[in-house]
C-alpha cells in the first residue's frame, strides 16, 4: 500500500490524501489552497492523481479546506461515493453552494476588468451548478456506524469535536489478506469547548495522519477567555465604538453564540449594559449554518442538551439579529451606534467583514477581535503582525483600531489537546504522520512526541508519497469483534439511557439481549439503530423548543 500526502502537507489549507492499495484509491478530504495568491494558485493545479481511479472519498468535515475541491474533482471525472457524517452533508451543501457562487462572481469580476484591458477571460474554478452535480455523490452516515465501502475497506467515523459532523476517520483496508488499519484526525477540536463532545481518543492504529496546526502552542483557558472577550467587548461599546469579529461562518460563530448567551444568562452586574448591546450575524452563511446547528442536536454534548431539554436556545438571546441581505449589512456601517459584528471570512480575505474593516479600522473607538486561526498570506495575519495600513477596495486605511487574539476560541486542540489525542494510542504504529500544520508546528510536536511517548513523528513537507509495510494479520472477523467488543456495548447501553426516561423500556430489553451474549454483527445493528433513534429524539425535542420559543 502507498499514501500520497496532496495537500495540507506544508500548510493547514489544502487536506487532500490519497491511500493506494491492490484494487482501492480512497481520498481523504479534497480541500481548496486558502490564504496568498501563490497558495490559491495550487487550486488550479492538476490533480496528482486521476480523479477518475478514485473510489470513495471520506471527508472529515465541511470546511472549505477540507471539502472546497470536491466539485473541481467530480468534474475532473469522480463518480465514487463521498462519506460524511450526517451533520457534515448538511453543512457541506451550505459551503460548497456558497463557494461556486463566490467563485462565479470573482471570475465575472476578473473578466470585466480583462475586457476592458484586452486580456483573456478566465474560467470559475467551477460553478454553483458543479457544486450541485459534486453533492450527489453524498453518503451521509452516523458516527460510530461500521461501514462497508467494499470487501476489502471498512470504515468508522468518529467525533472529533472541531465543529458540528467533524471527524475521526477509521479506515480497514485489506490487501493480501491482511487488514492494515489507518487513522486519520481530521482536523481535532479543543476539550472541554461549547456545545461539541471532546475528541475520541482511538487506541489501536497502523498508520496515523494527524493535525498539527497549533503544534507549538498553548490555548488560553476557555473560561479566561469568554471573560477576556467579554472585558474586550464592554470596553470598546463604553467607549463608543463597535467590535469587529471575523469569524468562521461554521463553527466559531456558533460557539460565539453559545458563550454570548451563556454571559449574558450569568452576569446579573453587566445586564444593564448588555441589554444596550446589539449582536449581529452579518453571513448569510453564517445563518445558515447556524440552522443547520440547531437541527443537529445529537453531536452536541450534555450541557448544550440540557439546555435544550429545559426550554432553552442556546444558539439565540435577546439581542441578537441575524442579517442575510446587502441592504441590511450596508445599515451596520451606516449605523454609528456601538454594537458587536460577528461577520466572515474569518481569516478577512473575503465577504462582508472587508467592509467592516474598511469603515472600522481607522476608528481608534473600535476593536478588531480575532478568534481564529489566521493563515499566512492573509490580511488578517498581518494585523495580527502590526501593519499599519491596508489597502481594502482600492482605499488605503490606516490602521488605529485596537487588535485582540484570542486563540482560546480556536477550534483546534492546542498542543497539549494534541497530545492527549496522540497518548491515547496503546502501541506505538507503524508510521506517524503529521500534517496540516507549518513547519515549526509540526517538528515542534514531532519533537514532543517522540520525548513523551517515545515513538518516531514523521514531519511530511510539499507532496510526497510512502511505500507502507504490511499490517498486522487480521481477520474479518477479528476486527469486527474489536469494533463490537465491550466497549461498544458500553457505549450503546449509554447512549439509550441518555434518550429519556420513557425509552427505560427499551433499556431493559437491551439489557437481556445482552447479557444473553450477542455476535458482533448483531451488536452493530443494534448500535446503528440506538444512534438513529438518539437522532431523531433530540432532533424532535429540538424542535419543539424552537417551536415553543417562535409562540
Amino acid at each position: 500500500m502507498k499514501i500520497k500526502f496532496c495537500g495540507a502537507a506544508s500548510s493547514v489549507t489544502g487536506s487532500c490524501h490519497l491511500i493506494s492499495g491492490e484494487g482501492f484509491n480512497v481520498l481523504l478530504d479534497c480541500g481548496q489552497f486558502q490564504g496568498s495568491k501563490a497558495q490559491e494558485a495550487q487550486n488550479y493545479k492538476d490533480f496528482p492523481f486521476n480523479p477518475a481511479e478514485v473510489d470513495f472519498l471520506l471527508l472529515s468535515h465541511a470546511h472549505i479546506d477540507h471539502c472546497g475541491r470536491i466539485p473541481l474533482l467530480v468534474k475532473r471525472g469522480f463518480a465514487g461515493k463521498i462519506y460524511c457524517t450526517d451533520a457534515t452533508a448538511d453543512l457541506v451543501r451550505v459551503m460548497l453552494l456558497d463557494s461556486g457562487h463566490i467563485l462565479e462572481k470573482e471570475a465575472e469580476w476578473k473578466n470585466r476588468k480583462a475586457e476592458r484591458a484586452g486580456r483573456s477571460f478566465v474560467e470559475p474554478l467551477y460553478t454553483e451548478r458543479d457544486a450541485e452535480d459534486a453533492l450527489k455523490f453524498l453518503t451521509p452516515v452516523l458516527y460510530d456506524q461500521l461501514i462497508e465501502l467494499n470487501d476489502k475497506l471498512k470504515l468508522v467515523f468518529n467525533d472529533a469535536g472541531h465543529i458540528l459532523g467533524s471527524a475521526v476517520t477509521e479506515l480497514w483496508a485489506e490487501e493480501n489478506g491482511r487488514v492494515t488499519k489507518f487513522v486519520f484526525s481530521g482536523d481535532l477540536g479543543a476539550q472541554d469547548r461549547p456545545l461539541l463532545r471532546n475528541p475520541t481518543r482511538i487506541k489501536k492504529a497502523d498508520y496515523v495522519i494527524m493535525e498539527s496546526t497549533y503544534g507549538n502552542r498553548v490555548h488560553e483557558a476557555n473560561a479566561a477567555g469568554v471573560e477576556r472577550l467579554m472585558e474586550i467587548v464592554l470596553n470598546t461599546v463604553r467607549r463608543g465604538g463597535t467590535a469587529v469579529i471575523p469569524s468562521f461562518a461554521v463553527g466559531r460563530t456558533q460557539e460565539l453564540i453559545f458563550e454570548f448567551n451563556r454571559f449574558y444568562e450569568k452576569n446579573e452586574a453587566s445586564r444593564r449594559e448588555l441589554d444596550n448591546i446589539m449582536f449581529y450575524v452579518d453571513s448569510p452563511m453564517a445563518t445558515t449554518a447556524t440552522e443547520v446547528f440547531r437541527k443537529n442536536v445529537q453531536s452536541f454534548d450534555e450541557e448544550t442538551r440540557k439546555y435544550i431539554l429545559k426550554g432553552d436556545n442556546p444558539l439565540d438571546f435577546r439581542n441578537l439579529r441575524f442579517t442575510r441581505t446587502s441592504e441590511e449589512s450596508k445599515a451596520l456601517n451606516e449605523d454609528s451606534s456601538p454594537k458587536v459584528i460577528l461577520s466572515a471570512s474569518g481569516m478577512c480575505e473575503a465577504g462582508r467583514i472587508r467592509h467592516h474593516l474598511k469603515h472600522n479600522l481607522w476608528n481608534r473607538d473600535s476593536s478588531v477581535i480575532f478568534v481564529g486561526y489566521q493563515a499566512e498570506g492573509t490580511l488578517g495575519r498581518a494585523l495580527l503582525n502590526g501593519i499599519e495600513t491596508v489597502s481594502l477596495f482600492g482605499e488605503e486605511i490606516q490602521v488605529n483600531a485596537e487588535i485582540h487574539n484570542l486563540e482560546g476560541f480556536s477550534g483546534h486542540a492546542d498542543r497539549d489537546g494534541l497530545m492527549d489525542w496522540a497518548s491515547g494510542f496503546q502501541q506505538e504504529p507503524a508510521a506517524f504522520f503529521l500534517v496540516h500544520g507549518e513547519t515549526e508546528a509540526k517538528q515542534a510536536l514531532a519533537e514532543r512526541i517522540r520525548l513523551e511517548l517515545g515513538y518516531e513523528a514523521t514531519v511530511v513537507e510539499g507532496l510526497s508519497e510512502f511505500d507502507l509495510q504490511e499490517g498486522a494479520a487480521i481477520t474479518r472477523q477479528e476486527m469486527l469483534r474489536g469494533f463490537a467488543g465491550q466497549e461498544q456495548t458500553q457505549k450503546i447501553r449509554e447512549k439509550i439511557a441518555d434518550i429519556h426516561e420513557e425509552l427505560e423500556r427499551i433499556l431493559y430489553h437491551a439489557q437481556l439481549v445482552f447479557d444473553a451474549g450477542l455476535p458482533p454483527e448483531r451488536v452493530l445493528q443494534i448500535s446503528d439503530a440506538v444512534r438513529a433513534l438518539e437522532k431523531e429524539t433530540l432532533n424532535l425535542g429540538s424542535a419543539v423548543t424552537r417551536e415553543n420559543g417562535e409562540h
